[in-house]
């Protein structure tokens, strides 16, 4: 990619947000977390809670407001929808250390979950479930070029 060209993407050369992007997600996500802890579990009529992970290169603790479904009496289920054409951060995140995640729903102390990448006709049922009570993400799926993960969060 010429200079012009990555000045024009935000100086992104692989395709991945530009500075600017990461900057506006970065504030939209610690004001969302703000919400949470006061109790505010909800944002555009999904439930959310914050994911704590640890950075897959830098180490360092991440927290990232996501949409959960539920699944069964204590388990979660997330997707890794995040728009484009690449997972998105959190899930790398989760990913590449599952012993260090946990959760924290709407005024609570974050809680340990072992995550679990559903694949085959386990992920197809949930799927199913997480399509119906949200049609708005499988509208997102049809329109990506990749299958959105789907990770089942079980409390430790």
């Amino acid at each position: 990619m010429t200079e012009s060209k990555q000045a024009e993407s935000g100086g992104r050369a692989s395709g991945g947000p530009g500075a600017f992007s990461r900057w506006m997600q970065h504030r939209m996500n610690a004001r969302m977390n703000r919400r949470l802890r006061k109790g505010k579990g909800t944002f555009m009529g999904m439930d959310v809670l914050i994911l704590h992970t640890v950075g897959s290169r830098s180490g360092q603790k991440r927290e990232s407001p996501v949409a959960w479904f539920a699944d069964g009496e204590d388990a979660r289920l997330i997707v890794a929808s995040g728009g484009g054409s690449r997972n998105p951060d959190w899930f790398v995140n989760l990913m590449a250390h599952p012993d260090e995640a946990s959760i924290e729903l709407p005024g609570q102390a974050p809680v340990p979950v072992t995550p679990h990448r559903l694949e085959g006709a386990e992920r197809e049922q949930a799927w199913q479930r997480i399509a119906t009570a949200q049609p708005r993400i499988a509208k997102y799926q049809s329109k990506s070029d990749r299958q959105y993960p789907v990770v089942r969060l079980i409390p430790r």
